[in-house]
């Protein structure tokens, strides 16, 4: 079975239109930020009331300024990171020193990624992959978010995917993180956000990997 996971019902809501009631997936909705998401989603499958044989964590996302994707964009991720674990100085963001080093990178699968995208194309979807960003507050400046992105290389940010990647890895899940930009990381700007309609799109895209028999 598919474990479809989100952060919200308004995320879901589209997805829960699309896809009729089946075995073969459930949709869950696992809260916003890390915490709710690591606690809820690992209580979920702790239970072992259902038989999850794999995990795709989707949404929407805010995507980094010259980082290569723009708003509407689908998104894999090819790796997930908490962004911002570490010691903060306002324009700077240092990893700690060992023994508690940086955070861990958390990398996907690079097979089923690429298989995720080919399907996605053969449906006339073109994504691109990258690493993403997860952190505990929304950047709502630029220069927070391209400090983001050259710490890590990141093509765009989310609240709960590392959280999604470590419950995953804990319980031996692949996993399949898929997120359209829903808004450019830049000086928050809310008349430029295209939330409505990112959440579609991406409904639709997960909605086309989970009935696709080749993944």
């Amino acid at each position: 079975m598919y474990l479809l996971v989100t952060a919200t019902e308004m995320e879901a809501r589209p997805l829960r239109a699309i896809l009729p009631a089946s075995p073969e997936y459930q949709i869950f909705v696992a809260g916003v930020g890390l915490s709710e998401t690591a606690v809820n989603l690992t209580r979920f499958l702790a239970t072992g009331n259902a038989e999850v044989e794999r995990v795709i964590d989707f949404g929407v996302a805010g995507a980094y300024l010259a980082a290569g994707a723009k708003l509407l964009d689908l998104c894999l991720a090819g790796s997930e990171v908490i962004g911002d674990f570490g010691i903060s100085f306002g324009r700077r963001l240092e990893p700690f020193a060992s023994p508690l080093g940086p955070p861990p990178v958390f990398a996907m699968d690079p097979q089923l990624v690429a298989e995720a995208q080919q399907i996605l194309a053969r449906h006339g979807l073109s994504s691109l992959t990258g690493g993403f960003v997860t952190v505990n507050s929304v950047s709502g400046t630029a220069e927070r978010g391209n400090l983001l992105r050259d710490r890590h290389q990141g093509l765009c940010e989310n609240m709960e995917g590392a959280a999604v990647a470590r419950v995953c890895q804990e319980f031996s899940l692949p996993l399949l993180e898929l997120r359209c930009v829903s808004n450019m990381v830049e000086d928050r700007n809310l008349a430029g956000w295209q939330l409505d309609r990112a959440v579609e799109l991406c409904a639709h895209a997960v909605s086309v990997l989970v009935n696709d028999a080749s993944l």
